[in-house]
Formats: C-alpha cells, structure tokens, sequence
C-alpha cells in the first residue's frame, strides 16, 4: 500500500478547482494510486522522460502528474491540469508535455 503525497504546487491547482471537482480527483487518486501506482492501465500511463512527472492519471478532462518511489512506498503528486482539446492547463499555464 503507498502513502499519497501532495507538492505545495498540486494544492494550490486543487484549491482553484471547484468543490466537487476536487473531490472527485482526490477519491479517483486514493482508488487508483494506493495499489499499483506503477501498472499501466487505460487511465495511468508511464510518460516519456519530462521535467514533470513521469507518470499520469487521467481523471475525465483533469490530468493528474505524480512521481513513485517504490523503496518508501510514497506516490507524490506534483501536479494537477486540465485537458481542454489538445491544450494541456497546469498552474494556470499551457504546457506542453
């Protein structure tokens, strides 16, 4: 079982994010990442090599951005966007993966 944790940075994007939004992101993180965090599915996906994050949980139009560290048993989400058409939204900003 792996500990959640969150980046001061994936805060802040919940706390701009609609109540229920954030809701259903933090319910759909503690279902999908507290077991197997590292196994491809049809929602997580292993990303090439960023200055991100090396993994993403898609949650709807949201996209998810964490780290793994198998050792400590730690899933560090860093980042939350949202996936409008082929733009990604992170911090407020386009970004391009």
């Amino acid at each position: 079982m792996f500990t959640i944790q969150f980046t001061h940075e994936a805060i802040a994007d919940l706390r701009a994010l609609r109540k229920h939004e954030v809701q259903w992101i933090v319910d759909e993180i503690e279902t999908q990442l507290v077991f197997e965090p590292t196994i491809a599915t049809r929602n997580r996906k292993q990303l090439r090599p960023n200055q991100l994050a090396e993994w993403e949980l898609r949650i709807g139009e949201f996209r998810v951005f964490y780290d793994v560290t198998p050792a400590d048993a730690v899933v560090k989400v860093i980042a939350v966007g949202r996936k409008i058409g082929n733009r990604l939204l992170i911090h407020g900003k386009e970004y391009k993966l």
